[in-house]
């Protein structure tokens, strides 16, 4: 049974879902907001609010390290640890915001806006 278990699957293999994951996250950083499918949304949420909630350790040599390990972009490690950890001070979790924008025409998916509050 799989009580409890959650696993984001994507329609792919394990390789292209974690690319996808990373792509998106870096994309939700860098441009703040990002159109995508539901579930896509869905499960990059967590990740971008861990990578941001990580940003505002007291360590900030093992933060940038441990963002870098995650995403290997040198400006979203920038932009989290100069821009948004600063913006995010006082609040504890909840970084992001997922909106409904209506259906994608041709495979009628559903499409949404996932944007940093």
């Amino acid at each position: 049974m799989r009580h409890k278990v959650k696993k984001v699957k994507l329609g792919t293999d394990k390789q292209h879902t974690i690319a996808i994951m990373r792509n998106l996250a870096m994309s939700v950083i860098i441009y703040e907001k990002i159109k995508t499918t539901a579930a896509k949304a869905k499960a990059v949420q967590p990740l971008v609010e861990r990578l941001i909630s990580i940003g505002k350790k007291e360590n900030k040599r093992e933060a940038i390290r441990e963002i870098m390990s995650m995403l290997n972009h040198e400006n979203c490690s920038k932009k989290i640890m100069e821009v948004l950890v600063s913006k995010y001070k006082d609040r504890n979790s909840g970084y992001t915001r997922i909106t409904k924008l209506g259906y994608r025409t041709g495979d009628n998916a559903p499409v949404v806006q996932l944007e940093l509050i």
